[in-house]
């Protein structure tokens, strides 16, 4: 496929996420595996406040840039950066795997950088059966120093998914691509632990 036909896809919205440009593994995620989860509290799409230090036991957390709106224009460019699409796939896919998740003992946290009134959106438009988590204020890459990108003048978390045991990043997936493929390979991985 030539880009120019790519590009003309992209622009009338008919493509996947696999057709986009595929974010390449910078090393920004690097020193993630074996760190401790920081005591940050975000909130929740159930308005309370959430200790990730002291979320218990066995968990995945998937990060996305952003999810967006039905009838709202994406940011300027969002659809040339690489890695950039695909949230709302990503958090169904994981609402589809969320039962094997579970029966895996794994509770599944979604985080972006969106507010909470967005985030809550997205969760009630998606029907997802866990809690999405706010971090406007990017508590968590300045605490673990998690790879970000500026688009429109936002700065945004790069997709990326990390598997968490009592307080321990024990997985990192970086970079997700597709997203569409992200729970289902975080499942994979999970099997093979158990």
């Amino acid at each position: 496929m030539s880009t120019n036909n790519l590009d003309d896809r992209i622009m009338k919205h008919e493509t996947s996420a696999q057709e986009v440009l595929e974010p390449v593994d910078d090393g920004a995620a690097a020193h993630l595996p074996g760190s401790s989860i920081p005591d940050v509290s975000l909130i929740s799409t159930d308005g309370e406040a959430v200790s990730l230090s002291a979320i218990e036991g066995r968990w995945v957390l998937y990060i996305y840039p952003r999810t967006g709106r039905p009838g709202v224009p994406s940011l300027e460019g969002w659809d040339m950066i690489p890695g950039a699409r695909g949230c709302t796939p990503q958090s169904c896919s994981f609402r589809d795997h969320h039962a094997e998740l579970r029966a895996l003992g794994a509770k599944v946290f979604g985080l972006s950088a969106q507010s909470p009134e967005e985030q809550c959106e997205a969760r009630e438009r998606l029907k997802l059966p866990y809690q999405l988590l706010s971090d406007d204020g990017l508590k968590l890459k300045e605490a673990l120093g998690l790879p970000t990108f500026v688009a429109a003048g936002l700065e945004l978390y790069k997709r990326m998914s990390m598997v968490i045991e009592d307080g321990r990043i024990v997985k990192v997936f970086y970079p997700v691509h597709p997203p569409e493929k992200d729970a289902e390979t975080v499942v994979g991985w999970l099997s093979g632990r158990a």
